[in-house]
């Protein structure tokens, strides 16, 4: 309802401007700090007056005078230097809340909006730093897609990069025979052997191979070129031996997904990009546009680079980045600058897709192929791209974007939005639980794939369940343990999503368990609380809530600790489209919680159950479930369910 009032305002007060000074100055709504000074805050008299060389307050008045309210408005009142405040139609916008009517939100990206997330590296398990990457990304796209945006997911699979190559090296060189055919076959035992978790070795191995590669240079130069050689060509062992290792990590790497209840529509891999052409052909087209130039001398003597447009090294020269390798191997950026292209529908060229994954929701991910199939979806084709990336990748990010404008693809080089995001580290406390001694002062421990160091998502996820699980238990001995198990596991996924959502993108993470799965304070658990005691008080009753909003109510809605919940849970619309416009889901999980405490604090002195008056019951009662109804959509639209108990 809020969103809606908004905008309603916005029109009404830009029509009156329009037709009676010939002015349609940008229009600024605030929140009033007080509600005895109204629902809605507008300081246009003061820019109004810079125009037409009049003071403030005497226009404001003048507007308040003369303007039209729009519907749901009772009054205008002018305040200060030259506010004009605005009073809404209490009885109305309860009655709306309640009706659940004229949200405001409708989709303002035109044509089909391509989320790019998650992207793990399909060579070892998934980490906790994924996970932020992962959350962040879903949460865009449940967002996104509540405003009625048509949204696709991908996940990219980096088959056939540098990571890739050196767990297949690992598989070869660390373990005599040497060979690929002998490493198949180790690689088969492992992932028919169900007390190995291959990704878990996988793991092991990656760092393994790391190690051996800080100490053996002449191993780096032989093993990693050529391996990559092997797995961009196709067509021999080593190629197949990639694909068996990226394909059993991707399929771990949903399934860790899944707990979290993130699915995908898309698993674009690089191999096709590679062996469809769709590399090739836009190589070709960079080097018709003169973006990419062969190097002749330097330190990038033979391979094909891009200059970074506006950068300069330390030197004084300008920055370039390698698209091409010397040996003929093309790097992330090259590829990615092909994908971005086929995202958008700028390449005459498609990949074939097949069935990947039925989820339990029975939606399926398909992934790339060579072959086509005619069933397959429509992918790609975008008119927009959020790639979410950390802020690692942000010069990488600029070339892509670069590879458009340098091809003349401006509209599409607007609409790559680097959805960034910075890193996550473990607390001092939590590393030293999980065995990474931190040094002396160190309060937090950078999370390390080649050093083998960090929180493997499974692991953070069963650790967060078994203790939920506790507490649980302790505080519900009589439900059965299954019902205990879904509790304690949707109050983990809680905990970890809104851990990872309520600090903004721009700042890093320190994990830390015991602050994720506090019950007190801004957490999930806390949150979650608030939703399942409305949730129990509704049932609890006996009798179901109103489905409409008695006139006889109204007066109820003069008290000032009834409207302020009521006005709070009316703004989740318009939470969620300053949340979209500001590309910040953290606006939403402090919406939440603040919607959490202010019903807690409501209820504290509204005993609902213990109300003797009936009328005044059955409004309260109404209050509660609205207010339900609008927590538990928060929470949803951040991937959090609302359990049976805490």
């Amino acid at each position: 309802m809020h969103l809606f009032l908004e905008q309603q305002l916005r029109s009404a007060v830009s029509r009156h401007l329009r037709q009676t000074y010939g002015v349609e100055p940008a229009l600024i709504v605030e929140l009033p700090p007080r509600p005895e000074m109204g629902e809605f805050a507008l300081p246009v008299a003061f820019e109004l007056a810079k125009a037409l060389r009049r003071p403030p307050r005497a226009l404001a008045q003048e507007i308040a005078g003369a303007i039209a309210l729009p519907e749901g408005f009772a009054r205008v009142e002018v305040a200060g230097g030259g506010y004009l405040n605005f009073f809404v139609q209490r009885a109305t916008i309860a009655a709306g809340l309640v009706a659940g009517t004229a949200t405001g939100l409708a989709p303002r990206l035109e044509g089909k909006v391509i989320v790019e997330h998650t992207n793990i590296n399909p060579n070892k398990a998934a980490h906790i730093g994924h996970l932020r990457n992962a959350v962040l990304g879903d949460t865009w796209v449940r967002l996104l897609r509540r405003r009625g945006e048509a949204v696709e997911v991908q996940n990219l699979q980096d088959n056939t990069g540098v990571q890739v190559a050196d767990v297949v090296a690992a598989f070869i060189h660390l373990t005599e025979p040497a060979t690929p055919k002998a490493a198949t076959t180790r690689v088969e035992r492992a992932l028919a052997d169900p007390a190995v978790r291959f990704d878990y070795l996988c793991w092991d191995q990656y760092a393994a191979i790391s190690q051996r590669y800080a100490g053996d240079a002449e191993a780096l130069a032989a093993w990693r070129p050529e391996i990559l050689h092997a797995i961009e060509a196709g067509g021999n062992e080593t190629a197949a031996l990639a694909d068996r290792i990226s394909t059993a990590i991707a399929q771990a790497h949903l399934a860790t997904m899944v707990r979290l209840g993130i699915e995908y529509d898309l698993l674009p891999r690089e191999s096709e990009i590679l062996h469809l052409h769709l590399w090739e052909h836009a190589f070709r087209l960079l080097r018709e546009r003169g973006a990419v130039r062969l190097e002749t001398e330097g330190k990038n003597q033979g391979c094909w680079v891009m200059e970074r447009a506006g950068a300069v090294s330390a030197e004084g020269e300008e920055e370039t980045k390698v698209i091409v390798r010397s040996n003929g191997t093309v790097t992330y950026v090259g590829k990615d600058i092909a994908y971005q292209l086929w995202k958008f529908g700028l390449l005459p060229l498609e990949f074939g897709y097949a069935p990947f994954h039925t989820y339990p929701s029975g939606h399926v991910a398909w992934r790339t192929d060579t072959a086509p199939d005619p069933s397959a979806p429509k992918f790609g084709h975008g008119s927009w791209v959020f790639n979410v990336i950390d802020v690692r990748q942000s010069y990488l990010q600029e070339v892509v974007v670069a590879g458009l404008r340098a091809l003349g693809c401006e509209r599409e080089a607007e609409r790559s939005i680097h959805f960034s995001y910075e890193m996550v580290a473990l607390s001092a406390a939590c590393a030293a639980e999980l065995g990474y001694a931190p040094a002396e002062g160190e309060r937090r421990v950078d999370v390390s794939g080649r050093k083998g160091q960090g929180v493997k998502a499974d692991d953070l996820l069963d650790r967060l369940e078994a203790r939920t699980l506790e507490e649980v238990a302790q505080r519900n001995p009589e439900m059965p343990g299954e019902e205990q198990r879904a509790a304690a596991h949707a109050i983990a996924i809680g905990a970890l999503r809104y851990f990872l959502l309520k600090f903004t993108r721009t700042t890093v993470i320190a994990f830390d368990f015991k602050e994720a799965l506090n019950f007190e304070g801004e957490t999930g658990p806390y949150v979650q609380y608030a939703a399942v005691r409305a949730a129990n008080i509704v049932r609890k009753a006996g009798t179901p809530a109103a489905a409409a909003f008695e006139p006889a109510w109204t007066t109820y809605l003069e008290e000032a600790a009834h409207w302020n919940l009521l006005w709070l849970a009316a703004r989740l619309e318009a939470v969620i489209d300053q949340t979209l416009e500001a590309r910040e889901p953290a606006i939403l999980a402090k919406y939440a919680f603040q919607m959490a405490q202010t019903f807690n604090a409501w209820y504290h002195h509204h005993p609902v159950l213990q109300e003797c008056d009936e009328a005044k019951r059955a409004f309260l009662l109404t209050m509660v479930e609205a207010v339900a109804r609008q927590l538990t959509a928060a929470l949803d639209l951040m991937g959090i369910s609302v359990p049976v108990a805490m």
